[in-house]
């Protein structure tokens, strides 16, 4: 298989891989959910498919997981390719802290993720 780079209009993406923020594993829980193409992303809910992907896995997903759904979707729905994290802001916003009305078992998610995420970036600007 060819590596297609990532597409910088949501048009011209052809496989969930050339999706910015999406990798292989990423990749595969879209496919896992039945989304095939990244046209496949255009109308969805990013929280439904965050809970979809949690029922799925029955596993609590790391919030940064909804950050990229949100980051997909907007990037297809016409929205420039900006990082996960620059949805960080605007999910707690909307959605709250989700670990704790999440109804899984799992261990709350800690933040440890979108720490390392702001050290390496404060590491890059300093």
């Amino acid at each position: 298989m060819i590596k297609r780079p990532k597409a910088t209009r949501g048009e011209d993406c052809q496989t969930l891989e050339q999706l910015p923020n999406v990798g292989p594993a990423m990749a595969g829980d879209l496919r896992a959910m039945g989304l095939h193409q990244p046209q496949d992303l255009r109308g969805q809910d990013p929280l439904a498919l965050y809970r979809r992907l949690e029922a799925l896995t029955g596993t609590r997903q790391d919030p940064c997981v909804l950050d990229t759904f949100m980051a997909i979707v907007d990037f297809m729905e016409g929205g420039p390719p900006r990082p996960w994290w620059s949805f960080t802001a605007l999910r707690k916003e909307r959605h709250g802290v989700l670990h704790l009305d999440s109804p899984l078992t799992a261990p709350a998610w800690d933040g440890s993720h979108e720490r390392a995420r702001r050290e390496g970036a404060n590491l890059r600007a300093g």
